[in-house]
């Protein structure tokens, strides 16, 4: 059974994935297609023409992956199961559809991510993949995983190179659980933030600061370190 659900697993992947990849192409092939017969005539317009839509093309093949994946994953079913502690050499079905999640999200950051990360774009897919996010959230961040774990207020600010993630992995089994931040939360760049964590509002944490899984953050409250030690509390 376990070789079952890994081979129906990684065929399922890869079907899904061409089929998303291959919707999302189609309007960046469509204006490719068209430029191509304007130019068929004069071949030096073609490399002139195709020179100028490549990178336009690549922009709207990011653009339109990101909605068309999280309706995929949405349709398939694929997401981090809250609360959980799953056996990963038990392969069941639940982690398979937890790794299909990943899989699909991790495309999308290869090819969207580094374009969109930090602007409301990002944040817009963040919220169609799963995550809950408020009005006015900022995240210039790659390393965000398990987004309908994610429960994010309003006017947050996430720094570049964040890591954080509703599940970890110890000692052969996947343990998840959601990460909370209220609203106006700054976290500074490249700080890890573990599962179950959960920070008060107008909390702030440094620069490179670890906070562990399931700690409780103050409101109005400064951290840093590792592991995260507060510091400051506001009035």
């Amino acid at each position: 059974m376990k070789a079952l659900r890994i081979g129906v697993t990684a065929i399922s992947i890869v079907l899904v994935q061409a089929l998303v990849c291959g919707a999302a192409l189609v309007p960046s092939m469509l204006m490719w297609t068209a430029a191509v017969r304007l130019a068929a005539a004069n071949p030096g317009w073609y490399l002139v023409m195709a020179s100028l839509l490549l990178a336009p093309a690549y922009v709207l093949f990011a653009l339109c992956l990101m909605p068309v994946s999280a309706l995929a994953m949405k349709l398939a079913g694929a997401r981090t199961p809250p609360g959980v502690e799953l056996r990963i050499a038990d392969m069941s079905w639940t982690l398979m559809r937890w790794v299909h999640y990943m899989v699909g999200s991790h495309v999308v950051r290869l090819v969207a991510g580094t374009i969109f990360r930090g602007s409301p774009i990002w944040t817009a897919y963040l919220r169609m993949n799963g995550a809950r996010i408020g009005r006015r959230v900022f995240i210039n961040t790659l390393s965000i995983a398990d987004h309908n774990l994610l429960e994010i207020g309003d006017d947050v600010v996430i720094g570049a190179d964040v890591h954080m993630s509703g599940h970890t992995v110890e000692a052969g089994l996947l343990k998840t659980a959601p990460v909370r931040l209220a609203s106006n939360v700054t976290i500074g760049l490249s700080s890890v933030i573990d599962i179950g964590v959960a920070a008060g509002p107008h909390c702030q944490v440094g620069a490179l600061t670890l906070v562990p899984k399931h700690t409780r953050l103050d409101g109005h409250a400064v951290y840093v370190g590792i592991p995260a030690r507060r510091i400051r509390r506001d009035a």
